[in-house]
């Protein structure tokens, strides 16, 4: 648990968001708070040693994460064992980067619970070259803001599932959450996140993918990919140590297999600017230890 500094950000972020209908309609502060969470997304660099232990845990511009979020993640990580990997059948020494994603919801009055919910391990930058054996875009652009969000002053992050056929156009489309971080009743926040979906699964329909020509995955009949879709008034991307908080909207699964058998823990929390594959085995070494 964590006391006051999380939960007044996260409810100062929340309440303090443009209220969609007269407060004197709107769902209470309390409320509100029962249902937002929070997500923040952080990167850095792990060394493992030859029987699978963490040797060292690097984060990425420390100086900008608060000190009890660090430590917390330091101490988690520092816990974790790894499978041991082996080059030429001998297990070795290696370095992987990883990005980690954290979330906070309501615990009691004036704490929050922070939870590490998911973890993704891959080369370190500057030895990855760019993979031919995943499903990469094509300059994907997004919609434009609907009229009747603007008027509402409405903001929020839809995550689309998109099934890509293999000549790489979209073969279907789905908004699978819609996420605010605007406030109001529920018919105000349930509009609002249909017009924000609609808008993204239209837009969506055009766009165009490269299917993987390399790896396993290659001779799929199709393949699917997340996709956030952000809705802000300002620029949100230089947001990295800092919490974001949303209340979160109900989760709709694909018509088609996705080769998800259940759903993925923080995958409402990917960050914007990315194409995520479902389905995909884990990239790096494999990590034993729950993240829990």
């Amino acid at each position: 648990m964590m006391r006051s500094s999380l939960f007044l950000a996260l409810a100062l972020a929340v309440s303090g968001g443009v209220v969609l209908i007269d407060t004197a309609d709107a769902q209470t502060a309390r409320e509100v708070r029962r249902q937002a969470e929070a997500s923040m997304t952080l990167s850095g660099v792990i060394d493992i040693g030859r029987e699978g232990q963490v040797e060292g845990f690097q984060l990425d511009r420390r100086e900008k994460i608060d000190v009890g979020i660090a430590d917390f993640v330091d101490k988690a990580v520092q816990g974790w064992r790894f499978d041991p990997v082996l080059v030429n059948g001998a297990p070795v020494q290696a370095r992987t980067a990883v990005r980690l994603r954290l979330m906070a919801d309501n615990a009691a009055e004036g704490t929050m619970r922070v939870r590490l919910v998911d973890a993704n391990f891959s080369k370190v930058d500057g030895e990855r070259e760019v993979g031919t054996d995943r499903v990469t875009s094509n300059a994907l652009r997004g919609p434009d803001y609907p009229p009747q969000a603007v008027t509402m002053q409405g903001e929020g992050t839809v995550m689309l599932m998109v099934k890509v056929g293999r000549d790489g156009r979209v073969a279907d489309v789905i908004a699978e959450q819609t996420n605010l971080t605007v406030i109001g009743t529920a018919r105000a926040m349930n509009q609002l996140r249909d017009i924000l979906a609609k808008a993204s699964v239209n837009s969506a329909k055009r766009w165009t993918f490269n299917p993987p020509t390399t790896g396993e995955d290659k001779d799929r009949d199709f393949w699917t990919v997340r996709v956030p879709v952000r809705f802000a008034f300002q620029d949100s991307r230089e947001r990295y140590g800092r919490w974001t908080a949303y209340i979160p909207g109900p989760r709709q699964q694909a018509p088609w297999k996705t080769g998800e058998e259940t759903l993925v823990a923080g995958s409402d929390l990917l960050p914007e600017g990315g194409v995520y594959m479902v389905g995909r085995a884990q990239e790096g070494p494999r990590l034993l230890t729950p993240l829990g």
